[in-house]
Order: C-alpha cells, then sequence, then structure tokens
C-alpha cells in the first residue's frame, strides 16, 4: 500500500484516510494477501494529517485517523512500515503501529501534534512509551524532537535499519520472508504480542481523540496552525 499524495508529502485527507482504512480493512479477509507493505510515494512517508484547509482533517475526523491504526493492529496478516523519508504525526503514529518498520536513510520519527497546539494522536501515546518507555516518549511527545533513522533504531521505535543505498533491498528481503512464512503462526503472534504490550491501545485512542476534540477549539490551535500556514513561530497563550 503506497501513500500517494507526494506534493503535500503524503499528508492525509480525509478521502485518503478513509481508503487507506478500509484497504487495509480488506486485506485482513484475503487470502491472496500474505504480508502488507506500507510506503509512501515520494521523498516522505507521510508529513501527517492535511491541516492546510484543503485536505478536510479536522476534530470530526479524529474517528477516521483512529480506524486506520485500528486496521492496522487489527489486520491479522504481518505489516512491514518502509520508511525512508519523515514520518510525521498521524504519519508517524502509522508507522510505529506496524508490526514491523524498516527505516532507510534518510528516515526521521517526528510527534509533531505539540507544535500546533495538539497533542498526540493515532495510538501513539501508547506505542511509543511501549517501545522506548516512558521518559524518551515524553521528549519526543512534548518536545517534537525528530529521530533520526538510527536514533529510532538504537531507541528500539523501529525493527531494522537499511545501510546506505540498502533500503529497497531490505525491504524487499523482509517482506519476502514474512510472504512465504507461516500465516496461522503469524496471526497468532500478533495477537499475543500486542495483547501483552499494547493492551492499552484502546483506552489510549480513546483518551487521544478526547483530547484532541476539546483542543481543535482552542485560540491555541487555531494559533499554531495559523503559524505553520505563516511559516513562523506560534505565540501559545494557553486559551
Amino acid at each position: 500500500m503506497r501513500l500517494n499524495r507526494p506534493e503535500v508529502f503524503n499528508a492525509f485527507s480525509t478521502e485518503m484516510a478513509l481508503g487507506f482504512a478500509s484497504e487495509l480493512e480488506a486485506a485482513h479477509h484475503r487470502d491472496d494477501v500474505r504480508v502488507v507493505v506500507l510506503s509512501g510515494a515520494g521523498p516522505a512517508f507521510s508529513a501527517g494529517a492535511d491541516i492546510s484547509g484543503g485536505g478536510g482533517f479536522d476534530a470530526d475526523t479524529m474517528p477516521t485517523a483512529n480506524r486506520m491504526v485500528r486496521a492496522v493492529v487489527a489486520c491479522d496478516k504481518p505489516v512491514l512500515a518502509a520508511v525512508d523519508g519523515v514520518a510525521a504525526g498521524i504519519g508517524c503514529s502509522l508507522a510505529l503501529a506496524a508490526d514491523l518498520q524498516v527505516a532507510g536513510p534518510s528516515a526521521s520519527f517526528l510527534l509533531a501534534f505539540t507544535r500546533v497546539g495538539l497533542m498526540p494522536d493515532g495510538g501513539s501515546s501508547a506505542t511509543v512509551a511501549a517501545a522506548v518507555g516512558r521518559a524518551r516518549a515524553m521528549r519526543m511527545a512534548l518536545l517534537a524532537e525528530p529521530l533520526s533513522a538510527a536514533e529510532a533504531y538504537d531507541a528500539g521505535l523501529v525493527s531494522h535499519l537499511a545501510p546506505d543505498d540498502g533500503f529497497d533491498a531490505l525491504v524487499d528481503r523482509v517482506a519476502g520472508r514474512l510472504a512465504a512464512g507461516p500465516p496461522l503462526s503469524y496471526a497468532a503472534t500478533k495477537r499475543a504480542v500486542n495483547a501483552a504490550t499494547l493492551a492499552g491501545l484502546e483506552a489510549a485512542l480513546d483518551r487521544e481523540q478526547a483530547g484532541q476534540e476539546l483542543l481543535f477549539r482552542t485560540a491555541d490551535v487555531a494559533e499554531g496552525v495559523a503559524a505553520f500556514m505563516e511559516r513562523r513561530r506560534p505565540t501559545f497563550r494557553g486559551r
């Protein structure tokens, strides 16, 4: 599955998010699908939600964002995120919800939400903490500091780090091994590991949705989005 809005760095519009969720939900039931590979067209994996005004992504679309993450986690086929370029916001959340991640040399992982006065969503308050611990999760979430591919791998945030000029080959190798593996065993393994490590995911999605819906109504978010569009530093006033 390729995210294909390269002109906006694969930022999610409502239409794109609905299509993504539907396609992944369908893959769950297809016997001819043995592995799902998520990738992005162009120089980015995904810059996150399209908040430019043309994508239709706002508080009302939070259930759609959560539906995408639920589809990734619930799919009984292995889901591999092939990330070369930025994975930010909901794009980062989706990559980290995947079962495995191959990070290319230009990959970076960014929970950018606080830059516009929002909070992490897409289950990232659960998935990041499960992968790297509370302190590193707080640093990513509060300070919106990007992690490079090497930093993400060293922190345990992603499963594979591709060498220079070896990204495509590594993606193909991991995907090929998954496609040739035992599908029933993989499905059972996913359910067991997710139950052990992401037992709080549903509650996290609900908390994130409630928090985002409140934040979208604040003056700080209006200022954050305006500053993003005007390419300036926002001034947040806690209102």
